[in-house]
């Protein structure tokens, strides 16, 4: 095997290796990079919900709640959950992949009700009181979803609606009923605001990005070696070719070479002129011999 070859297989090998671990590093790179991407936007997402819902709070509810149509139809408009939900719901026209809920244990309107999954991360908060925020990701029908979830806890606001169904307002219990959304205390978890943000189209865009990096690499790396091959040869190899040329010449009795030439102080060059010097003494030694 030629020297070339073995170099080209340990240059190869060493850029196999080397691009081996820049993709893996890049890959985790990418991946958390499109990770926060999704989460900026879940919490973009979530600052605007509870813009929406302290706007309809200390705005809009004090505004209807002294109508006379309050007195005797319930305005879910009025409160802020509601408001906070119809809001992203209109989002959802322009991104339908997209999901806000505020779902509840024991909500008033049962399509807050928690599903299963949801229940479980209702729970979580339930038992770990001191937690803030959970952000998981979850499988769905349109891929992997990133969601955030924080706590819903009971604060002073939401006894009067959500303590006993007596006290109440009698327009709510006639819109919903008595049996559903009571017995709430302060203070407790009662439900969680569920933000799923898509991780698809960020996910892809980081593989793409990735898979750019490494064929740029690939040729920046097939270049390196092609001119490493071109040094090489020019260097080293072709001078080696020359003195293993004149070597040969001279072992089948072909003394009358001319020296050959010698340019530079580096380790090729020293080894010419020591061939060259021992192509001197033997010819010298020859001519004694048959003189």
């Amino acid at each position: 095997m030629k020297l070339l070859v073995k170099f080209n297989i340990l240059l190869i090998a060493v850029f196999s290796l080397g691009l081996g671990l820049i993709a893996l590093e890049a890959r985790s790179f990418l991946e958390r990079q499109a990770q926060n991407e999704v989460l900026q936007e879940a919490g973009v997402m979530a600052a605007s919900a509870m813009a929406t819902r302290n706007y309809t709070d200390h705005e809009v509810s004090p505004l209807l709640e002294k109508t006379a149509e309050h007195e005797e139809t319930f305005l879910p408009q009025t409160i802020p959950f509601f408001a906070a939900t119809k809001t992203f719901q209109a989002i959802r026209q322009t991104y339908p992949d997209y999901t806000y809920k505020e779902a509840a244990l024991n909500p008033t309107n049962p399509i807050d009700r928690a599903t299963d999954w949801e229940a479980d991360i209702i729970n979580y908060f339930r038992n770990s009181p001191k937690q803030t925020e959970l952000i998981r990701t979850r499988e769905a029908a349109t891929g992997t979803n990133l969601y955030m979830a924080h706590p819903i806890r009971v604060e002073t606001g939401c006894l009067p609606c959500h303590s006993t169904p007596d006290a109440a307002p009698k327009s709510m219990i006639k819109h919903y009923g008595q049996q559903n959304g009571f017995g709430w205390n302060l203070g407790e978890v009662i439900g969680a605001q569920i933000i799923s943000v898509p991780m698809t189209v960020p996910l892809q865009k980081a593989r793409q990005g990735l898979n750019e990096l490494l064929i740029d690499l690939a040729l920046i790396f097939l270049l390196a070696i092609i001119l490493i091959d071109v040094g090489l040869y020019f260097i080293v190899i072709r001078p080696l070719r020359t003195i293993s040329i004149s070597a040969d010449l001279i072992s089948q009795g072909e003394l009358n070479l001319e020296p050959l030439p010698v340019k530079g102080n580096d380790e090729v060059s020293m080894v010419t002129r020591s061939f060259n010097r021992m192509h001197t003494s033997l010819k010298k030694a020859m001519d004694l011999l048959n003189g």
